[in-house]
């Protein structure tokens, strides 16, 4: 049996909860830094997509293929270390 502390507890999660469900996460709400990084590394991939080109890639992309060789240390590289290592291997 819940106590009435417990209960209490309960029904302020269930609030915030559908709250949070309300206020709906979208790109238009986070912060600008991140937007623009969105549409910076979009605009990359779409303009490989229109030139056909193999690189420059994204680091995302980049991440993918190091994480599918399983190179150790590449959740903490950056862009271009990422590159250089992935163009040694």
């Amino acid at each position: 049996m819940a106590s009435s502390k417990q209960t209490a507890a309960a029904n302020r999660n269930i609030t915030q909860a559908a709250a949070a469900a309300r206020s709906m996460k979208t790109i238009s709400k986070m912060p600008k830094a991140t937007r623009t990084a969105l549409g910076q590394q979009g605009a990359a991939v779409a303009r490989r997509k229109r030139t056909g080109a193999a690189g420059p890639k994204t680091r995302a992309e980049l991440y993918e293929e190091a994480k599918r060789r399983n190179l150790p240390g590449r959740s903490r590289m950056g862009r271009a270390e990422l590159a250089r290592v992935l163009g040694r291997s």
